[in-house]
């Protein structure tokens, strides 16, 4: 979810598109639901303390709900950008922070953590960036914010690993799945963060891979909304409330339109 204007892909990102890997997209978030909050909503038996923040990077670890070999729903710290097990060096991790959806179940950096280690992470709410031509040859990103209608936390899907050094030092982390993007994000971008629906929590942590496929797609637009906010976003270093605030001028939410496409859906399935 950086603003493409202001990033270059490596060789060595542009390699791992064979792995499954996907552009920075979802690349920030916001979590302002406190410990407390994200307990009763997701019915956690344990739960760290972590720290409100509206401008969550790749490269931190964040807060994560599993399921541990007990059956209790748990939450802890993971680091954003999966490490998978089988890892020689640690830094594939920087440029593996999302998996594509349509190929998560068969590319090998993903196909392990998939079949036994799913994971839900909260968000109050993602960033996304849209072109903004402000003359014929000039194309900027405008930052916007894009949250559930219903102002709960909602849980992106994603994939947990654990990973040994040499030296015996334990790392788990974690990285978002994405889908194509539905009627609301297309203007926007082409991809956006897989939405676990609450009903649908349950499965997506335990159940059989075959089982949760299907849950792979993008969310119903209807139930999101979006807004432009302060270019501020895009430096890793901002943190706020102010971050979440439409740009004055604004009245939150952008219009969603009525009409439902089922290309994107069936596309992602």
């Amino acid at each position: 979810m950086m603003p493409a204007s202001s990033r270059e892909e490596s060789p060595a990102v542009r390699n791992l598109s064979s792995m499954g890997y996907t552009a920075p997209m979802c690349g920030r978030y916001a979590l302002e639901a406190p410990c407390s909050q994200l307990s009763q909503r997701f019915g956690l038996d344990e739960c760290v303390d972590f720290a409100v923040r509206y401008n969550i990077a790749p490269g931190t670890d964040i807060p994560v709900v599993r399921q541990s070999p007990n059956g209790q729903r748990v939450l802890h710290l993971l680091h954003w950008g999966l490490l998978p097990h089988w890892a020689k060096d640690p830094a594939i991790a920087a440029r593996l922070i999302n998996a594509r959806g349509e190929s998560v179940a068969e590319k090998p950096s993903f196909r392990d953590a998939f079949r036994q280690r799913r994971c839900l992470i909260p968000a109050s709410g993602f960033y996304e960036w849209k072109s903004a031509r402000t003359a014929p040859q000039a194309r900027l990103k405008q930052a916007c914010y894009i949250s559930l209608k219903s102002g709960e936390a909602m849980a992106i899907g994603g994939l947990w690993e654990s990973w040994t050094s040499p030296a015996g030092k334990l790392i788990r982390s974690c990285c978002l799945i994405t889908t194509a993007a539905n009627e609301l994000l297309r203007p926007i971008h082409e991809r956006m963060p897989l939405i676990i629906a609450a009903r649908d929590w349950q499965d997506w942590l335990a159940a059989p891979a075959d089982q949760v496929a299907g849950l792979v797609r993008p969310s119903p637009g209807d139930e999101l909304q979006a807004w432009t906010v302060s270019q501020r976003v895009g430096k890793a270093t901002e943190d706020g409330p102010d971050l979440i605030v439409a740009l004055p001028g604004e009245a939150p939410p952008l219009a969603v339109p009525t009409a439902r496409s089922t290309q994107t859906t069936s596309a992602a399935q």
